[in-house]
């Protein structure tokens, strides 16, 4: 039996606006965080958490738009795509591209086998995450967000820092783990793809993870952007 994803017929093209979502997810990224770096850390503020969790939306975007890029999704041109890419992993805790690339390939060609780095067998949340954390992170990152930490700090308050730069990246981890991998892909599925799929309501699969809770979806048509995920549901090749 074939595995191999299908392609699909909204994959057929790739769209030009994609290169306007990445940047403006990017720029979005950007200017929230400058914003809230200035922003007045005040523990009763209602608006405080508010900006935790969009900069966390954010942050997840940033990871589709890498993770779009590794599919080629992003643009047409080959070295425009990668460069998009590997911007958008930098920019997500000093993520390397050209390491969550090979493994993220290996996800789609060994899907819940003992080869895909994504998955662990155990189905159990904790030692799922840990594993899925630190097949991705590694020394340099700690190395290189210490010492931008330690020059930020020098202008920006620590609340600051670690409420609006900090915690995000790491609420945005768990957000990619669990809409992305752990719900999709626990337990036992039959299908071609051993993938689960969360039901339509497209409001709610933008907010919790890009339409990537749609993830039979994807791993059906692997080369449809986030963005046009959505019209993939309830499709069938």
């Amino acid at each position: 039996m074939n595995n191999s994803p299908a392609a699909h017929p909204l994959s057929a093209k790739i769209d030009p606006k994609g290169i306007l979502i990445a940047a403006s997810i990017m720029l979005l990224w950007a200017f929230s965080l400058v914003f809230l770096l200035g922003y007045s850390a005040d523990f009763s503020d209602p608006l405080v958490y508010v900006g935790i969790l969009v900069q966390t939306h954010l942050y997840t975007g940033l990871f589709i738009t890498a993770h779009d890029a590794m599919h080629g999704v992003v643009s047409s041109n080959r070295k425009l795509n990668h460069a998009i890419g590997w911007v958008a992993a930098i920019l997500f805790s000093y993520n390397f591209y050209w390491k969550l690339f090979p493994n993220h390939h290996k996800h789609h060609q060994y899907v819940a086998t003992d080869k895909d780095p994504d998955y662990h067998s155990s189905n159990r949340f904790l030692p799922w995450y840990l594993s899925f954390l630190f097949s991705y992170v590694n020394i340099w990152q700690f190395l290189l967000m210490a010492v931008t930490f330690n020059v930020l700090k020098i202008w920006i308050p620590v609340p600051n820092l670690v409420l609006f730069w900090m915690l995000p990246a790491i609420l945005s981890t768990l957000q990619l783990f669990y809409f992305g991998t752990y719900l999709p892909h626990r337990g036992d599925h039959t299908n071609r793809h051993h993938s689960g799929t969360m039901p339509a309501n497209h409001i709610w699969a933008f907010l919790s993870c890009y339409f990537f809770g749609y993830h039979y979806e994807h791993h059906d048509s692997p080369n449809t952007p986030w963005w046009r995920l959505w019209k993939t549901k309830n499709v069938r090749t």
